[in-house]
């Protein structure tokens, strides 16, 4: 990796950084950063940009632009950066191991010990955790629809992506449902176009963006050939699970039906299982794609444990990583072009609508079975609208209260 004489001035701020100032900067954040994406930006902005001044607000802000159009998970690629651009390879390292290990070790507790969870008390708790999802998930469509879908272009692309994943079932819907819309988008967004400033000033090189952009193409359609030759579940568990990291554009929220399609219509987990550990991870610091270390460690078929949860993990962050390491040295020439930002517009409105179609199914069908779990996720849904209660809270609100609908 290299960095040119213009990119200088403005990496002022995060020159001489060691790996273990990154680590643990990002440890203090993955243990205490709730509230989903969104809030985790807002975290790192007063942590790392406002306190330690390791880069500059106009940066800051072309960062989370870049990471915001790309597939994946924004907050955790935002912070992979940052840590790339104060410690070098081993600081973005540092930086997303110290952000992801303490909600993936709390969640893998969690489902090894779901288990013991028997009698009405702990049935109660694993159905607050499933009702819970449908508030949270609810919340994440309105403001999602609010803010990628606020014209009647938009919106139409959101409904005939529900429509797509309606009728095409699996991920070929959803696959179908973003292309679908990212060319809706080319036809329907032109006119919305915006001013771009500034630049992305990140020490990457077009060869290893190049290189990482190879290898990123070569896993998303090399795998499936190599599961079909060799039959391996350890390799086919990496594939649905780097997939389903690749495909996601909008935010956390976004990998609930991608990941549902590839572990629960497999019958690798059953949609008991997949609703509360979802519900759980509401509960935890830190990015909601840590959700994959819990399903690795329920899987029916083995590799499971710790080592399906391991697997999981670093496949479903793979892909966005790579990306951002590739894009980079591109990124200011290709978001300059009219085309580019109308085909995010759309693909963007089409995310929304596949989360919409998910809210339904499997989120609602499988938590809602009758008027107390209506009133419970209502009651879950005003706390996080009208209250902008944190959701740690309305997980906890959300399992005492299935607790009592478990005795009435």
């Amino acid at each position: 990796m290299d960095e040119t004489t213009a990119e200088a001035p403005a990496r002022a701020h995060n020159r001489g950084g060691s790996q273990g100032e990154v680590f643990a900067a990002f440890l203090k954040l993955g243990l205490t950063s709730f509230g989903g994406p969104i809030a985790h930006l807002g975290y790192f902005r007063e942590e790392l940009v406002v306190r330690r001044r390791w880069i500059d607000e106009k940066g800051y802000a072309d960062l989370v632009a870049l990471c915001q159009f790309l597939p994946g998970p924004a907050s955790s690629q935002v912070g992979f950066a940052l840590g790339l651009l104060r410690g070098g390879p081993l600081g973005a390292a540092a930086a997303w191991t110290a952000f992801t290990l303490p909600s993936a070790i709390l969640l893998v507790l969690f489902a090894f010990g779901a288990g013991a969870f028997g009698g009405p008390v702990g049935t109660g708790v694993i159905h607050g955790l499933k009702v819970v999802a449908v508030a949270i998930v609810a919340q994440a469509v309105w403001g999602m629809a609010r803010t990628l879908c606020p014209d009647r272009e938009r919106a139409t692309i959101a409904l005939a992506a529900v429509l797509i994943v309606v009728f095409v079932s699996g991920s070929l819907g959803q696959i179908a449902a973003i292309v679908t819309g990212g060319l809706a988008g080319l036809w329907l967004c032109r006119t919305k176009g915006e001013a771009i400033t500034g630049h992305v000033t990140f020490p990457v090189s077009r060869t290893a963006g190049a290189t990482a952009l190879v290898l990123f193409f070569a896993l998303l359609f090399g795998l499936p050939a190599l599961v079909a030759t060799t039959q391996a579940q350890g390799l086919a568990v990496f594939d649905s699970f780097y997939r389903a990291g690749s495909l996601v554009f909008g935010g956390g929220h976004v990998v609930l039906p991608l990941l549902q399609t590839e572990v629960v219509r497999t019958g690798w987990v059953s949609a008991d299982q997949f609703l509360a550990g979802y519900g759980a991870a509401q509960a935890v610091p830190g990015p909601l794609f840590t959700f994959s270390a819990y399903l690795g460690t329920v899987l029916g078929p083995e590799p499971n444990g710790l080592i399906g949860a391991a697997i999981a993990l670093i496949a479903i962050f793979l892909p966005g990583l790579l990306l951002l390491i590739g894009v980079i040295p591109f990124w200011d020439a290709f978001r300059a072009r009219p085309a580019a930002q109308a085909l995010m517009r759309g693909a963007n409105a089409a995310v929304v609508g596949i989360l919409g179609a998910a809210l339904y199914q499997p989120v609602w069908t499988s938590a809602i079975l009758g008027p107390y779990e209506f009133a419970l996720a209502l009651t879950c849904f005003v706390l996080l609208m009208a209250w902008k209660s944190s959701p740690w809270i309305v997980v906890i609100v959300a399992a005492i209260g299935g607790v009592l609908i478990g005795f009435i």
